[in-house]
């Protein structure tokens, strides 16, 4: 089982690097390009560079998510699980499910590569866009209290069934809610987004520190 935990760690953190970094490409370059780049230039990128990264954006996040189940399963059987891996899990979970039924569905509309309202479709595959980019400060620190049991127990414990577990599922659950039918609010900017990340990171670490 520790060899298995210990390979699934490893293919976690290599998908997991091709996810999020596409992530972070569309959310801080990607998006600034396409405002400043020419009708020519943009109508290739469309064509061409968008749906290629979208490819390994969407299967890095796929093999992530079931790597992360591997690796979840070997947390609970080396008695590793707490309440920070459970709020990781979850935060990990929601931006696969964003990526597959909300970002993917609505790009290939707001690409052309379907027939839709392009508009609203980039609209909502940019709000779940942001919303992961704000989930993957907390997702990337929670994931490690797992793996790390000992040495990052930060004062939640196992936390299992905590109040502050719950407190920060709920919260989680509330900002998801506003990637599918709210608005970006604080997160129209780059620096907005990562700002916000950083800030929810702080109040879910001191939900289960202090609740």
């Amino acid at each position: 089982m520790e060899i298995i935990n210990f390979l699934s760690r490893w293919a976690h953190v290599l998908f997991g690097i091709t996810w999020i970094g596409l992530l972070y490409y569309f959310n801080f370059i990607q998006g600034g390009y396409f405002k400043k780049a020419t009708p020519e230039a943009l109508a290739d990128a469309k064509k061409h560079l968008a749906p290629e990264a979208l490819w390994w954006f969407r299967w890095g996040a796929m093999f992530t998510f079931i790597t992360g189940l591997i690796l979840l399963v070997g947390v609970y059987k080396l008695g590793y699980l707490n309440a920070g891996i459970i709020l990781g899990a979850t935060l990990g979970t929601l931006m696969f499910l964003n990526v597959w039924l909300i970002i993917w569905p609505n790009q290939k509309i707001a690409l052309g590569m379907v027939e839709g309202d392009a508009p609203a479709a980039g609209a909502k595959a940019l709000l779940a866009s942001r919303t992961n980019t704000l989930f993957s400060g907390p997702m990337a620190l929670f994931m490690l209290a797992g793996g790390h049991a000992g040495a990052m127990n930060l004062g939640w414990g196992t936390g299992v069934g905590s109040t502050g577990m719950w407190v920060g599922l709920a919260i989680i659950a509330a900002l998801e809610v506003n990637a599918i039918v709210g608005k970006q609010g604080f997160m129209t900017t780059v620096r907005g987004v990562i700002t916000s990340s950083l800030v929810l990171t702080a109040v879910l670490v001191a939900v289960l520190l202090h609740v």
